[in-house]
């Protein structure tokens, strides 16, 4: 099934007529807006291997002068540095590596102050309800939950154009067609149920990623926005 993600997720509006011509003031505005109601909160990214969760991601987090948090980054850094590999075949880590690498940040004395743009943390199902209560208990509850719709097609030919532009760092989780595959697999068994949750708790926003980036980011910002309108004047 070709959109078997944007199936089961997709409430997205068509895109307006004359969307390009976006008035940079309304986007301000929307900005300000969402940056107020977030507070100390947290935004939660899903989406397919190559969807575009961190590049969206870091530029909502400035956009709203927020920090990102990568559960991805967080791991392949310990990896690289300790000499250990858990995800190089395409697997996801351990849920145990996961919590005792990831999870300690929600606390951190020095981050208290800020809200967050999360790359999907706690992707592998059973690890929501401890991100979530973690979050909340460290005063940066999970206010919204983004899925970027794509299809697998439009991954596989992201993921072959980033072969040949080199611009994914080396990744070895990114190397092989079979570790790729795998990628998506583990994105099927394990995280869709993790968005479903998501979306059984009202937080779930999704948006088209099948798009140019900054279109993707607009779009991004409106879901947002009216989410943000909504869930204010019910609180």
């Amino acid at each position: 099934m070709a959109f078997f993600f944007a199936h089961l997720f997709s409430t997205n509006p068509p895109l307006r007529r004359g969307f390009l011509c976006y008035d940079g003031r309304k986007m301000e505005a929307k900005i300000k807006f969402i940056k107020d109601w977030l507070g100390t909160g947290c935004i939660n990214i899903f989406g397919l291997p190559m969807s575009g969760k961190d590049t969206i991601g870091l530029r909502l987090a400035e956009a709203l002068d927020v920090k990102f948090m990568s559960s991805g980054m967080i791991i392949r850094a310990m990896e690289k540095a300790k000499g250990e590999s858990y995800t190089d075949k395409g697997d996801l880590a351990p849920s145990a590596v996961f919590f005792e690498l990831v999870l300690p940040y929600f606390g951190r004395e020095d981050l208290k102050e800020f809200g967050f743009i999360l790359s999907s943390v706690g992707r592998w199902q059973g690890e929501e309800s401890l991100v979530i209560e973690t979050a909340q208990n460290s005063g940066h509850p999970i206010k919204a939950a983004v899925v970027l719709n794509i299809s697998e097609a439009d991954v596989k030919n992201r993921w072959e154009t980033a072969k040949i532009l080199g611009d994914r760092g080396g990744r070895p989780d990114d190397e092989k067609p079979k570790v790729f595959e795998k990628r998506l697999q583990e994105f099927k068994n394990k995280t869709l149920p993790v968005i479903t949750h998501y979306q059984r708790l009202g937080l779930l926003v999704p948006v088209r990623a099948d798009m140019d980036r900054d279109v993707v980011y607009r779009e991004i910002v409106d879901r947002l926005y009216e989410f943000a309108v909504k869930d204010s004047s019910q609180n």
